[in-house]
C-alpha cells in the first residue's frame, strides 16, 4: 500500500518513513500544503498528515480534499494536543489524530485500523496511460480489453504503477514481492516483466515498462519505437 507522508520536518520524515517502509508500505514524502494538493491522491492509501506546514495548516489540505468528495483515510500527526485541537482536526475532515511524540507501533495500530475500515481501499482504481488496475478484484483493462494476468505479474504492474516515473529496482523487487534478496530471484523477475510486457505492451500502442540498464525498472508511457 502507498502512503503519502507530508511533514516538513525533514529528521521526523526520515524516521516515519524508514519505519514504514521496514513493514512493506510505499511512501512518497512532501512538506508543504501545496505540494500534498498537488499530488496525484488517488494512487494513495492513506495520508499521514501535519498540522503545522510552511505555507499554512494541514486543515487546508483535510477541508479541500473532503469538499472534492475525496474519501481517502488521513490521519493528522501534531504537537497540538488540546481536546480543542483535536475536536478542529477532526472537523476538518480528518479521520484520527496522533499527537506528538509518539510512538511508532501506535502510529502502525492506527494507520491499519483506518486502512481496514475505510472502504476507500476496496474500490481504488488506478488508471495511467490508457491502462487501469483495481486493486480489490484485481483486474486490469487496457484500452476498454481485459488484460489477465497471473496473481504475481499483477503484483509486479501494481508495484511500477504505483511508483509510476520513478526506477524501482530489481532487489526491491525481490524483497517486496518473493521476501527475498536477489540471490535466486534475479531470473524470476525478467520472465514475469517479459511476460507483463507481452501483455500489456501491445504493438499499435504505446510502451509502458522499460529497462533502466543497471538500475531496474519504470513504469512510463513512452510512443517512440525502441530497439
Amino acid at each position: 500500500m502507498k502512503i503519502l507522508l507530508v511533514e516538513d520536518d525533514a529528521k521526523a520524515a526520515k524516521l516515519i518513513a524508514r519505519g514504514l517502509l521496514e513493514e512493506g508500505f510505499y511512501i512518497d514524502i512532501v512538506s508543504t500544503v501545496a505540494e500534498a494538493l498537488a499530488a496525484p491522491l488517488g494512487i494513495y492509501h492513506l495520508i499521514l498528515l501535519d498540522w503545522m506546514l510552511p505555507d499554512g495548516d494541514g486543515l487546508d489540505v483535510c477541508i479541500k480534499l473532503r469538499k472534492s468528495k475525496m474519501m481517502i483515510p488521513i490521519l493528522m500527526l501534531t504537537a497540538r494536543d488540546t481536546v480543542t485541537d483535536k475536536i478542529t482536526g477532526l472537523n476538518s475532515g480528518a479521520d484520527d489524530y496522533l499527537p506528538k511524540p509518539f510512538v511508532f507501533e501506535e502510529l502502525l495500530a492506527r494507520m491499519h485500523s483506518l486502512l481496514r475500515r475505510n472502504a476507500y481501499t476496496k474500490v481504488e482504481m488506478i488508471t495511467i496511460a490508457g491502462i487501469s488496475i483495481q486493486t480489490y478484484t484485481k483486474t486490469v483493462i487496457r484500452h476498454g480489453h481485459r488484460v489477465i494476468l497471473t496473481a504475481k505479474e499483477f503484483d509486479l504492474l501494481e508495484m511500477l504503477m504505483r511508483n509510476a516515473g520513478n526506477v524501482i529496482s530489481r532487489k526491491e523487487i525481490a524483497q517486496r514481492l518473493w521476501q527475498q534478496d536477489m540471490i535466486g530471484i534475479d531470473n524470476l523477475i525478467d520472465v514475469n516483466i517479459k511476460n507483463l510486457r507481452q501483455k500489456i505492451d501491445l504493438p499499435s500502442q504505446s510502451k509502458l515498462i522499460h529497462t533502466v540498464r543497471g538500475a531496474g525498472f519504470i513504469f512510463e508511457e513512452r510512443r517512440e519505437i525502441e530497439t
